[in-house]
């Protein structure tokens, strides 16, 4: 059973890479009011697996102190250069 979670790990690190590299995986943008910034958290394979982690991404962002939060887009597109950008 293990060898088949782990074979499973394998083939969805290189279809996500491979997603990656064409500029079609997805990523969850996510903006705050204070501090403000532009969050990117990624990289998935599809919609549904980031809309299930954007859920845990808020409620770190709220632990950190973080207001205003918002989820501005959920969309495939290619690795951002920053993953965080503070507006300043």
């Amino acid at each position: 059973m293990l060898v088949n979670d782990s074979l499973q790990e394998g083939v969805k690190d290189v279809f996500l890479t491979f997603l990656e590299n064409i500029g079609r995986a997805v990523w969850v943008e996510i903006v705050t009011e204070d501090p403000q910034c532009t969050y990117y958290f990624g990289p998935f394979a599809g919609e549904p697996e980031a809309r299930e982690a954007t859920i845990g991404y808020i409620e770190d962002l709220k632990s950190e102190g973080a207001v205003g939060i918002d989820v501005r887009s959920i969309k495939r597109m290619r690795t951002p250069a920053v993953l965080t950008i503070f507006d300043e």
